[in-house]
């Protein structure tokens, strides 16, 4: 499905550079100034979501930080379920956990134990798709419970990082906007 393209320009005109965050040389995409426009909010969540709508999506699991923003908002609009993947120590109950590496360094992505039936049907939100270690973690710590990765919706990939060589899931990879 093809997302209109004056409506990637509109909300692309919302996401704003900021160099040398969170190290020398990395230009950081800003989401802020489009969460804070609500018109742009609300059209970036109902185009992330518009390839998902008729696809029996039962849980969304969002990415901490910035992913539990648009995985809400998303899992509202497609009526179903919220799952936070944290980072560690984080989650309250009993959880597990994949390590995986970062384009600056390293992380743990953690997720209860219990959050996921087996065969639901989860679709993995995150902000931005850079070298793709977070989200291929999220699919595998998603799997690791027996549910199914329906997808991943992303709202910007950085192209030039290669990223979405990374994503393993056998399943649809859905971005917004392209650098």
């Amino acid at each position: 499905m093809e997302t209109d393209p004056s409506l990637l320009a509109r909300l692309s005109a919302r996401i704003r550079d900021v160099p040398d965050f969170p190290a020398p040389g990395v230009l950081f995409k800003d989401i802020t100034p489009l969460l804070a426009d609500a018109k742009s909010f609300a059209q970036c969540v109902n185009a992330l979501g518009a390839p998902w709508r008729d696809t029996a999506i039962d849980i969304v699991c969002g990415i901490e930080a910035r992913g539990f923003i648009f995985g809400a908002a998303l899992a509202r609009t497609l009526g179903a379920g919220f799952v936070p993947l944290r980072k560690a120590g984080k989650l309250p109950a009993p959880t597990r956990g994949v390590d995986f590496g970062l384009e600056y360094g390293e992380a743990r992505l953690e997720i209860h134990v219990d959050a996921l039936a087996s065969g639901t049907r989860a679709l993995i939100v995150d902000d931005v798709l850079a070298t793709g270690g977070t989200l291929a973690a999220a699919a595998g710590l998603v799997q690791s419970l027996g549910a199914e990765v329906a997808g991943a919706a992303v709202v910007i990939e950085l192209e030039f990082l290669r990223g979405r060589e990374r994503w393993g899931a056998d399943a649809p990879l859905h971005t917004l906007l392209r650098y």
